[in-house]
């Protein structure tokens, strides 16, 4: 039987550090109409040059000679800014009234001569590919402009550095330049119409949504003065929100963009004792964390004092993120939460999360559903709420060997669920696999036949989130690991 405790606070102990060591500090030179010198005419100085531009400088580049990337440059100039070419060497005169200054040098005696002339001046300097003549250092860009995103590895990892920058390409549309210039024109309509705090944070929510769709910004800024209008109806001041947000099984990593934009939107976290810490490093550092933990035969808030404090923030005008682990809407107790809500005349939505039978099947790199095996599967509860085997279910059903079953949360009642299913007519050497801690760093798994559930089970680390799967498609589990090339099993376990 568990035992009821209240909604507490995380303590500190729970947050990690608000800023961790930076090996450099990421900063945004404003450059536009301001001078820069770049030393040298090659095909590297050339690439800083038209960067330097782009951000609307005035680029004088010193060189006697002109490799074809820079001369090319020079003659068709700047999308933003301008060049001036001075056909000679720098000279320390040179650097009065530059707000940074770049050099490529061929040997460390030029590079210390130019660094030593602009650290005299008082300019900001850097010697391209010579990190000792360098006070700051490019990174990676994803352009989208007004949005410019900025990668370093503090010269340790250029690679690893681009290979970065392409995995946010990905993430970031172009079409999200043209949402960025339109939220800097609609700003001050949504400072005059839209009550500081839930009002306006709702608006840029649905604002980014509309610029991660996909669709470009629309021309016609009344459009979005329309959105401001909606919102501010939709959702009076003093009046917040709910949000019911899948965590996934553990890994951040299978967290959607639409949880991460919740979390990041959210001014309280209600979250259960499943939830990692590496998930809720992505919330609003300021929003609030409140623990809710229910745990199965452990101290646990009720559901009712659950639903009580979501009422309550909401009611005080705070949008609130209900974060579960898995999804939400299997075995997570959503319906209840949702109707509750709805009977407060509270707003609701639903982030859906990977849930952990979807996990399962990913980590073990096997098909629920692969069509030699199974035709249909299963998510079953492990025991109802009277902590029991759940009689309601048709027990019958689950032994039709085409049938993939998955059972939740049903660690206690492992050795009831393997008998009750040979006694309906199971097989005894069924294949079943039962995994801890799906996706986390201290995943645990077992496989073996039904007969062996119970032992099996009990191999795993106590007191963890067990999942158990039964049905044929499990048999093929050693097939697939004995496939996977030794190169890839090491990378596993590098991971």
């Amino acid at each position: 039987m568990t035992t009821s405790r209240k909604p507490v606070e995380v303590t500190p102990s729970r947050r990690a550090p608000r800023m961790e060591a930076l090996a450099t500090l990421p900063v945004f030179f404003q450059l536009a109409g301001k001078k820069v010198i770049v030393a040298g005419g090659t095909d590297a100085a050339a690439w800083k040059a038209e960067l330097l531009g782009a951000a609307g400088a005035e680029v004088h580049v010193y060189s006697e000679t002109l490799d074809p990337a820079m001369e090319k440059l020079l003659l068709t100039g700047s999308v933003s800014g301008s060049f001036v070419h001075h056909a000679k060497e720098w000279h320390a005169g040179d650097f009065e009234g530059m707000a940074l200054a770049i050099a490529d040098a061929e040997t460390d005696k030029q590079a210390e001569a130019f660094f030593q002339a602009a650290k005299t001046a008082g300019v900001p300097v850097n010697v391209i590919d010579k990190p000792a003549f360098c006070v700051f250092q490019f990174g990676s860009i994803v352009n989208r402009s007004p949005i410019v995103v900025g990668i370093s590895t503090n010269g340790a990892a250029p690679i690893l550095g681009q290979a970065i920058r392409r995995r946010i390409e990905t993430l970031l549309p172009l079409s999200l330049a043209g949402w960025a210039g339109l939220a800097g024109r609609v700003r001050n309509a949504v400072l005059d119409r839209l009550a500081p705090g839930s009002q306006r944070r709702r608006f840029w929510e649905r604002f980014t949504e509309f610029a991660f769709s996909g669709r470009e910004a629309p021309e016609d800024d009344r459009r979005v003065s329309d959105l401001v209008e909606t919102v501010a109806r939709a959702q009076p001041a003093g009046q917040g929100r709910v949000t019911l947000v899948g965590a996934g099984p553990g890994s951040a990593e299978y967290l959607t963009l639409k949880a991460v934009r919740a979390l990041q939107g959210a001014d309280v976290i209600l979250f259960d004792d499943l939830v990692s810490d590496e998930v809720l490093e992505l919330a609003r550092r300021e929003a609030k964390r409140m623990l809710v933990g229910k745990r199965g035969g452990r101290q646990s808030c009720s559901q009712e004092d659950i639903n009580d404090m979501m009422v309550s923030l909401a009611r005080s005008g705070k949008n609130v993120v209900r974060l579960k682990s898995g999804d939400p809407m299997v075995f997570g107790r959503a319906g209840e939460e949702i109707e509750r809500l709805k009977d407060e005349g509270i707003p609701v939505s639903v982030v859906p999360g990977i849930t952990s039978a979807s996990a399962m099947a990913a980590e073990l790199g096997v098909s629920l559903t692969h069509r030699d095996h199974a035709q249909s599967v299963r998510f079953v509860t492990g025991h109802s709420s009277k902590g029991e085997l759940p009689e309601t279910v048709d027990w019958s059903g689950l032994t039709d060997p085409a049938t993939t079953t998955v059972f939740y949360m049903g660690a206690r009642m492992a050795g009831r669920i393997s008998a009750r299913l040979i006694a309906e007519g199971k097989a005894s050497n069924t294949p079943v696999v039962a995994m801890a801690n799906i996706s986390r760093s201290d995943e645990a798994r077992w496989s073996g036949r039904l007969k062996d559930l119970e032992a099996g089970v009990q191999d795993l680390p106590a007191g963890t989130p067990i999942l158990i799967g039964v049905g044929p498609v499990f048999g093929m589990l050693r097939q697939v690991q004995q496939a996977v090339p030794s190169e890839l099993k090491m990378a596993g376990a590098l991971t």
